[in-house]
């Protein structure tokens, strides 16, 4: 069985305890303090970029609040992010319209409010937004190669060829609007920090011949996301990831770093949510079976969807860090009827052998895509509960 200790203190754990101790399950657990400081992390890690954190990742007014006041800025997916961010008094100059997939009605929308900076990879995309907001920034997101080394990747639906790209900041400028930089995602959870460099290479490439041929300045890089955070596959720490990131920048523009933004979401608040769960059942399929089920009182459409081909594979714990308990190999699933709902069946879990119905199993690392993830109402099963611990 995974050590709770390996991923927070004792300390920490106890306090959780304390907090969680009456919550009815299944429910979900953040820890304001910790998002806290893996912000201020980033940013010191960071001193030449802008953060605009991905409200998607877990959009709690709590977590919205308290970014707002440290002075985040905000990559919006929609006009209900759009909203409920502008409802805690963020101005709309501290936000990017991020979703390349959009209705012509909700770039109006945007622009109404104020928003003058929109992603986008297709021609179709853009002359929304050149006819429902003028003037504004754009911003093209390249495509990049789908890599084993990201956990949850991005590739595919989202992005251009870099040549499309190079077309589209030529037609964004012939349809008035400001041509303004590129945007890449490396793939959400990337354990490989050397796909930055790759990006960044295309991105100056980008650059120069825009600048070059077409006489477009361009202005910014939007990194997007991908920085980890702590499942059961070993990862470097964000001071790695900042230290070889600003190498690849100078690398390719030497001091003349452009405008640099990052969206990072499951890393500032992926470790600091934990998802409590309670044994519902414990069978096995035949008498000589090698392997029990553990079915879990939560799953695949209550929060914990990114176990969708077992590809974000969270830390699971019970209460006691007993290294001496006797365990096993396990199936873990959800509770509702759809056969989809296995959380983990190739990847065996180690259990202790004396589970029994009605105990407590903690994922760890939750904060980020769970909660904002659940369904509304599969099988009747309310969404699950999010509580903040200060």
């Amino acid at each position: 069985m995974i050590r709770r200790s390996e991923y927070i203190s004792d300390s920490e754990w106890q306090r959780f305890i304390e907090f969680s101790r009456n919550l009815e399950t299944p429910c979900i657990v953040i820890n304001l303090g910790g998002i806290k400081s893996n912000y201020l992390k980033m940013r010191d890690s960071f001193p030449y970029a802008q953060i605009y954190y991905a409200v998607k990742a877990n959009p709690d007014v709590a977590i919205l609040s308290m970014l707002n006041e440290l002075g985040a800025n905000f990559d919006i997916a929609s006009r209900y992010e759009l909203d409920l961010v502008m409802s805690l008094g963020v101005s709309p100059d501290r936000m990017s319209y991020g979703n390349t997939i959009k209705k012509a009605k909700d770039v109006a929308y945007f622009y109404e409010k104020g928003v003058r900076m929109f992603a986008t990879d297709s021609e179709g995309d853009l002359k929304n937004i050149a006819s429902c907001a003028p003037g504004s920034r754009v911003y093209v997101r390249i495509v990049m190669s789908d890599s084993s080394t990201a956990d949850w990747p991005l590739s595919r639906k989202f992005g251009c060829h870099p040549d499309m790209a190079y077309s589209l900041l030529i037609m964004a400028r012939s349809l008035g609007l400001t041509p303004y930089g590129i945007s890449f995602h490396v793939g959400s959870q990337q354990r490989d920090i050397g796909q930055w460099d790759e990006a960044i290479a295309k991105t100056k490439y980008l650059f120069s011949s825009l600048e070059k041929d077409e006489n477009i300045r361009l202005a910014m890089i939007n990194m997007g996301g991908g920085f980890p955070a702590s499942y059961i596959q070993p990862t470097n720490d964000l001071t790695e990831y900042a230290s070889e990131i600003y190498k690849y920048l100078t690398d390719d523009f030497g001091s003349d770093i452009p405008f640099i933004a990052l969206e990072p979401g499951r890393s500032l608040v992926g470790d600091n949510g934990i998802l409590i769960a309670e044994v519902v059942l414990i069978s096995r399929k035949t008498h000589t079976a090698l392997n029990r089920w553990v079915y879990l009182d939560t799953g695949k459409f209550n929060g914990l969807i990114e176990t969708l081909n077992e590809a974000i594979k969270y830390p699971i714990v019970m209460e006691n860090d007993d290294n001496e308990a006797e365990e096993e190999e396990v199936i873990i699933a959800g509770p509702t009827c759809d056969s989809l709902d296995i959380l983990y069946e190739d990847h065996k879990y180690r259990l202790p052998v004396n589970l029994k119905t009605g105990d407590k199993l903690y994922f760890l690392s939750t904060g980020a895509y769970t909660a904002s993830y659940a369904s509304v109402f599969f099988n009747g099963f309310p969404p699950i509960k999010t509580y903040i611990m200060d």
